[in-house]
Order: C-alpha cells, then sequence, then structure tokens
C-alpha cells in the first residue's frame, strides 16, 4: 500500500506538470459551457419558463457543471492515449512502478483539472448573476455529486485511452456526453417534452444529479433526487471501474 501510494503521488505530480504548463486545457473545457451559458441565459433565458423562482441561470447552472466534467474527461482519454503512444507507458512498467498507478494517477489528475474548471465556471456563473443562501452541508453535497460523476467518467474515459488507435478517435470520446444534458431537464422541465423524449430525459443519470444539486443550493429537500443521483454515479462508478482494469490487464497483462 505505501508503495502504491508513493508511485501514485509521482505519477499524478507529473501529470499535473503537464497541465499546469498547458493551462490551456482547462480553458478549453471550460469555454463551451460557459459559451453556452451565455447563449441559453442571454438569448433563450427570456423565452424559456421554468416554473421556478430565480434567475435563469440558478436553474441552468447545475447541468452546465455536469457539461463541464463531460467535457473535461476527454483531455483524461487522451493524456493517456498520448502516454502510451509515445511509449512513456511502457517505459514505467519496466520500473518498480505500482501498476494500477499508471491509472490512478490519470484519474486523480483528471479529478484535480475538472475541479479547477468548474471552479471557474462557477465563477462565470456568478457574475451573471448566480446566488445562493445555501450553507456548507448543501454544497458538499453538490461537491460530492459532481465528484462521484467525474470519477465515473474518468474511468470510463480511460477505455478509450487504452484501445486507441489514433489521436483522432480518442479525442472525439466525450462529445456524445457533452450533448447528453440537452435530454435531460438541466435546459428546460421535461413536462414539455414529447412522450419518448421525455421519458428518455426522465430516466437517465443527468436529470436526477441537476435536480438534486439544484434543490441543495436552493435549500430545498433533495429527497429522492439526491438518492438517485448518487446510485447512478456509484453505479457507473462501479462498471467503469471494471471496465477499464479489464481492458488494461487485456492489453497490458
Amino acid at each position: 500500500m505505501v508503495h502504491f501510494l508513493r508511485t501514485t503521488a509521482a505519477l499524478t505530480g507529473r501529470s499535473l506538470t503537464h497541465v499546469r504548463r498547458s493551462p490551456d486545457t482547462i480553458l478549453t473545457t471550460a469555454l463551451t459551457p460557459i459559451a453556452m451559458m451565455l447563449l441559453f441565459v442571454h438569448v433563450f433565458g427570456g423565452a424559456i419558463r421554468t416554473g421556478t423562482r430565480g434567475e435563469y441561470v440558478d436553474y441552468l447552472l447545475p447541468g452546465i457543471l455536469v457539461m463541464t466534467v463531460a467535457s473535461g474527461i476527454a483531455y483524461t482519454a487522451y493524456r493517456l492515449y498520448t502516454d502510451i503512444d509515445g511509449g512513456i507507458f511502457d517505459r514505467l512498467r519496466s520500473l518498480p512502478v505500482a501498476r494500477s498507478s499508471l491509472l490512478w494517477s490519470h484519474v486523480l489528475t483528471s479529478v484535480v483539472a475538472n475541479l479547477a474548471a468548474l471552479v471557474l465556471v462557477v465563477f462565470v456563473a456568478l457574475l451573471m448573476g448566480f446566488r445562493s443562501g445555501a450553507g456548507v452541508t448543501a454544497w458538499l453535497g453538490v461537491a460530492g455529486i459532481l465528484g462521484l460523476f467525474t470519477l465515473a467518467l474518468t474511468w470510463l474515459a480511460l477505455v478509450p485511452g487504452l484501445v486507441a488507435t489514433s489521436a483522432d478517435a480518442v479525442s472525439g470520446f466525450g462529445f456524445p456526453l457533452v450533448f447528453l444534458p440537452f435530454v435531460s431537464s438541466a435546459f428546460v422541465p421535461t413536462a414539455g417534452m414529447p412522450g419518448p423524449v421525455r421519458w428518455f430525459a426522465e430516466h437517465q443519470p443527468v436529470t436526477p444529479m441537476v435536480e438534486a444539486m439544484r434543490s441543495l443550493y436552493a435549500e430545498q429537500p433533495a429527497g429522492d433526487d439526491l438518492r438517485l443521483a448518487v446510485v447512478w454515479c456509484l453505479g457507473l462508478l462501479v462498471v467503469a471501474y471494471l471496465l477499464a482494469v479489464r481492458t488494461y490487464r487485456r492489453r497490458f497483462g
């Protein structure tokens, strides 16, 4: 365990150094969600009726945060692919390094990088008028949901990073995930959607996540939405972890 922790810390430090030297990756991660937030609030916001009190940016923010995470994990897949393609993975495996550290270092780097992007998005939302009177406990709940979701998508992102044969193939991994919030209650209530679309929106993971986060920072009971969000995130995390580990063992033995 001590060996695992030491090697994981060293490899994570290496990955974070690359991120620190290329801050444009964090800016790029946050750019699309921020652009969408500006577009929906200032162009479409006046025409959208959510049936809730407060500004539209308050309603919109949880979906934008989910989109930020989905955008950021594409870089996780790309960083892993470049390590493998450049031969760094093979060199590290020839050293006395815990094998699991090779994956965990990328996971922890993803969590830190996505956290920085999320903070940037929230800062812009505050400039746009977002306000909340929620206490520390509620915001810890929001952070917990986003943290679990980031871990789940990060482990999922390791799979294309391990199997991709080109940078173009791996870079497109995150696009379907980025647009998943559009078919949820992230931008508009599901009540006005056509039947099949509404059914899908109400039974996919993004909807309970955004509803739970809205309730938490609006100082309202999150109830079933919070439980569903945690179940979805934990379920995705377990499946993604097992899939990533299996893929890694198949490729590298």
